[in-house]
């Protein structure tokens, strides 16, 4: 069975930092693209970030550019989001997600996790 757990969220002041983590079994995802993915309340879910599998090629959404670095290590069969500078509207359901290249998990990932809540207090 396929799994892809999210750890790592939490509650934290803006201008803190969070590291997300996403572990996967059932299968090795090295050579899948990897991302994340956030829903807030009252809004769908949107795009955040991904790398490819290699970790060569990153990408972002404009609005996370320059806090948030995505990362993996593929001997864990995990992918990482280092989360700096947060704000309140950063606040979300964070999923993250796998595909078989860049653009198939930016458009339409194959897998997802369950989730893990980020809060950022004012």
């Amino acid at each position: 069975q396929v799994q892809l757990v999210e750890s790592g969220g939490g509650l934290v002041q803006a201008g803190g930092s969070l590291r997300l983590s996403c572990a996967a079994s059932g299968r090795t995802f090295s050579n899948y693209a990897r991302g994340w993915f956030r829903q807030a309340p009252g809004k769908e879910r949107e795009f955040v970030a991904a790398i490819s599998w290699s970790g060569g090629s990153t990408y972002y959404a404009d609005s996370v550019k320059g806090r948030f670095t995505i990362s993996r290590d593929n001997a864990k069969n995990t992918v990482y989001l280092q989360m700096n500078s947060l704000k309140p509207e950063d606040t979300a359901v964070y999923y993250c997600a796998a595909g078989g290249e860049l653009r198939t998990v930016v458009a339409r990932p194959d897998y997802w996790g369950q989730g893990t809540q980020v809060t950022v207090s004012s």
